[in-house]
């Protein structure tokens, strides 16, 4: 991974050009290599041959676009930017104790029934972005 956020619509753009290139030079997978994933990168501009990298360069262009700024942050370099950090804080600011205890308790109880085996990592997941979801 790369230090530097990189931006979501440049992602983006450099995935939907690969899909939808007018030349012969295979333009697939230099988005990959924005993204600080090389790798995946060096792997598109072997399939340039076939119609995969394309098509997979189209999909994950409109799925760049479809998330949010602080979505895409997040998806790849694992943290918030400063800015998301402070609305959020001062929206936690201006949610209530009991609001804010009642979601804390829900993911106890979530991460409670993860452990038990009772409801899958994926279900967990989902519910907790969903408590998590009503607090931004």
């Amino acid at each position: 991974m790369v230090s530097a956020e990189k931006n979501r619509k440049v992602a983006a753009g450099l995935a939907l050009l690969g899909a939808f290139q007018p030349t012969p030079f295979p333009l697939s997978g230099l988005h990959k290599f924005y993204l600080g994933q090389p790798v995946w990168g060096i792997v598109y501009l072997l399939l340039a041959w076939t119609q995969i990298p394309r098509i997979a360069s189209a999909i994950e262009g409109i799925w760049y676009l479809s998330h949010s700024d602080q979505g895409f942050s997040h998806r790849f370099w694992g943290a918030t930017t400063e800015a998301v950090v402070v609305a959020q804080s001062t929206l936690t600011a201006s949610l209530s104790a009991e609001q804010v205890n009642a979601i804390a308790t829900a993911l106890r109880e979530l991460d409670q029934l993860r452990q038990e085996g009772l409801i899958s990592e994926y279900e967990f997941e989902q519910k907790r972005r969903g408590l998590l979801d009503r607090l931004a």
